[in-house]
């Protein structure tokens, strides 16, 4: 086998990683796109190769407010709020994803951003999807991971992805998956991502709760690979004025409250948990330590009972209109 290629190349360089916990200014995505800019140039002057945004971090979350949708009734302001939060919205790939592309080129860093996606023209344009965007350190979009189970009241305001979104991407720091918010809590789903080899496990998020680090130790020690979560922090000062969570109105309200984290394959914390500011969390990162970790506990290798337990997964995008021609 030549040197450098496949498995001759065993002893990598360590990947330096940032998490950026940070809040949308929320329906100005213009905005949101030059903090996106920045706070990645940021953590790239600090020597990060692999840089994560927060879920839904360009588009918005509208953390308490329910889009007048109490049971049984929808309210005119309510359908005025979804239509603003629409507009809020990226087309992928679009003029949003080139800018992105073009800052992870800039920086020459592989960048995992969480958005909120516009269904295309194609697909009916009236759905919101909760989305991670990976781009590669040469300045490439990668693809798309579609969240595949809104949570609770985000049903109402995104649709559910399908299983052709869940793979993982080949980028300079390693194999790199993205795994959204409550959708870390699907066994299967996680077996998806362990089965793919993903090395750096990013878990954009807005959950704010103490318990969320805990998930994230234990995901890292399940599938012995280095969990990258990036939490928004946000305040009702980063929306506009006749923004009214439940939350209340004040400016220094927090809406959402951080607890990013970076752990390693043995579940270290190597940055992390921080709440209730706006930072950059950094950890090197040493790919050796997934195959020592690896050594008594391979989830899809050594450690697995296929003889018992099997996953099939359809990957297939399903449409809810198929056009035949005629004869088909």
């Amino acid at each position: 086998m030549t040197q450098g290629s496949g498995r001759a190349d065993m002893k990598r360089q360590t990947v330096n990683a940032a998490v950026v916990q940070t809040g949308s200014i929320l329906f100005d995505t213009p905005r949101t796109l030059t903090k996106f800019e920045s706070l990645a140039a940021d953590a790239a002057a600090r020597g990060a190769g692999l840089i994560v945004f927060p879920e839904a971090f360009i588009g918005g979350y509208p953390k308490g407010v329910h889009f007048g949708a109490p049971v049984g009734s929808r309210s005119a302001e309510g359908r005025d709020l979804y239509r603003r939060y629409f507009e809020s919205a990226i087309d992928v790939p679009g003029p949003e994803t080139e800018a992105m592309a073009a800052a992870a080129g800039k920086l020459g860093a592989d960048i995992v951003v969480g958005v909120v996606e516009r269904a295309a023209r194609a697909d009916g344009a009236g759905t919101l999807y909760c989305a991670a965007l990976v781009f590669s350190a040469a300045g490439r979009f990668l693809g798309k991971r579609r969240k595949l189970m809104p949570t609770a009241a985000e049903r109402l305001i995104w649709g559910f992805g399908d299983g052709s979104t869940l793979s993982a991407f080949d980028c300079a720091a390693g194999k790199v998956g993205a795994v959204i918010c409550w959708e870390n809590y699907m066994p299967m789903l996680r077996m998806t991502q362990y089965a793919q080899g993903v090395e750096f496990y990013c878990a954009p998020t807005v959950d704010d709760r103490e318990t969320w680090a805990g998930t994230m130790r234990m995901i890292a020690l399940e599938g012995r690979a280095f969990v990258l979560s990036a939490a928004q922090f946000m305040t009702r000062g980063d929306a506009p004025a006749d923004f009214h969570p439940a939350q209340g109105d004040a400016p220094t309200t927090v809406l959402i409250n951080g607890g990013s984290v970076i752990i390693s394959p043995l579940g270290e914390f190597l940055a992390g948990p921080v709440f209730g500011e706006e930072t950059i969390l950094c950890a090197a990162l040493d790919p050796g330590e997934i195959i020592r970790g690896k050594m008594d506990f391979d989830v899809v290798g050594h450690y697995a009972r296929p003889d018992v337990f099997s996953l099939a997964v359809n990957a297939a995008a399903l449409k809810p209109v198929r056009f035949n021609e005629k004869g088909d």
